[in-house]
């Protein structure tokens, strides 16, 4: 299947953010991608074979609209502006808001229907489906399960966003701050101090700092933090933000197994 068996799925496409992208290539429709998230590091080949039109919040709209896009899909409120002014210029313009493990699935369905693999794409949704209720099963013969502090950014500190504090769930852990995980915005997510997290005291701490490279020995320097759990133990872990912070395939394979992989590895020695 490809482009002459859907006439009518769109040809030109334009991916603002790099989960539409690894999604694409996963189905095989890689050839309708136009222009890329200058993001982008999955697929790896993704960065050699398509143009880097866009940051995150911000795009070059005449580069974009040089490549004469028949759609271009984005995330969230944040790409709003973005998404406005192509809407503006006449390009459909479809922005997904996916916040929790259900929206994934949602959005990468959708995506798979729009450009006519929607039975190959329910084929490997179930089979992620499939892998997430393993991961679950084996979570669930823990005898005890640790608290778990990720921390999306470090300065200041942002706690986990849905997905991420959902996908710990099903690893086994649970997310010291389910309650900060419903806010879908990073500023709403901010601690203003480590008292709660400290009182809180997580068994693993899981850093992903948008992109900046983990610093475990920062973490254990932090005032107060000598008698964290986490600390006690080296339990200081740092999973790409690539693999867990894009709501799409990589959080829901590469992601969630680095997380049961960790609290696996908890369990045998802290359980």
């Amino acid at each position: 299947m490809g482009n002459a068996a859907t006439p009518y799925a769109p040809r030109r496409i334009v991916c603002l953010t790099e989960e539409a992208t690894e999604w694409l290539y996963l189905l095989g429709e890689e050839a309708r991608i136009v222009g890329i998230s200058g993001y982008t590091v999955r697929p790896r080949r993704a960065r050699q074979e398509k143009p880097k039109v866009s940051a995150f919040l911000s795009a070059k709209t005449d580069k974009i609209l040089e490549l004469q896009p028949d759609c271009v899909f984005g995330f969230s409120d944040l790409q709003a502006g973005i998404a406005a002014e192509l809407v503006k210029q006449g390009v459909q313009v479809t922005i997904f808001n996916q916040r929790s493990v259900d929206d994934i699935f949602s959005m990468l369905y959708q995506v798979a229907a729009m450009v006519g693999r929607a039975d190959d794409g329910l084929a490997l949704l179930a089979k992620m489906r499939a892998r997430l209720d393993e991961i679950a099963r084996e979570a669930a013969a823990l005898k005890r399960r640790p608290r778990v502090y990720f921390e999306e950014w470090d300065e200041p500190r942002i706690s986990a966003i849905r997905w991420v504090s959902e996908l710990a769930g099903i690893a086994g852990g649970d997310d010291i701050f389910p309650e900060l995980s419903l806010q879908s915005l990073g500023k709403d997510r901010i601690l203003a101090n480590d008292d709660e997290i400290l009182r809180r005291n997580p068994d693993i701490v899981i850093g992903s700092w948008c992109g900046k490279k983990f610093r475990p020995e920062k973490v254990a320097a932090r005032p107060g933090w000598t008698e964290v759990n986490a600390v006690k133990t080296q339990q200081l872990h740092e999973i790409k933000s690539a693999d867990i912070l894009q709501p799409g395939p990589a959080a829901l394979t590469d992601g969630v197994e680095q997380l049961h992989r960790i609290v696996m590895d908890w369990a045998k020695h802290h359980g």
